[in-house]
């Protein structure tokens, strides 16, 4: 389940972060409520991973994957280029991911 809770955390992280673009300086309404929801939403579902998953591990996971997220969201929504070094970062966030998820053994599997 806590891994449920994290990729919920995750999910509404990202569309918080995708909306903040949007409300001009929380000049907009609805983007803004959607940013103020998206945040709330994403650190009680973190919250609710800091049961059985440690606090380290849970934010290098739940801010990792969100950067890789928001990247390629950046990219395919708002045309943000992405060059060879951001690329390579990204790559070892995610392989950094990998690592902590298959073979830390302060994780539950």
């Amino acid at each position: 389940m806590q891994w449920i809770y994290l990729s919920i955390a995750i999910m509404s992280e990202v569309i918080a972060t995708s909306a903040l673009k949007t409300t001009e300086g929380f000049t907009r309404w609805v983007p803004s409520l959607l940013v103020v929801i998206g945040y709330t939403s994403s650190f009680y579902f973190l919250s609710l991973t800091l049961r059985t998953i440690p606090l380290g591990v849970a934010y290098a996971i739940w801010s990792g994957v969100g950067i890789a997220l928001l990247a390629l969201i950046g990219w395919i929504i708002y045309h943000q280029a992405l060059n060879m070094a951001a690329i390579i970062g990204i790559t070892l966030i995610i392989a950094g991911v990998i690592v902590l998820v298959l073979f830390s053994k302060t994780t539950i599997h």
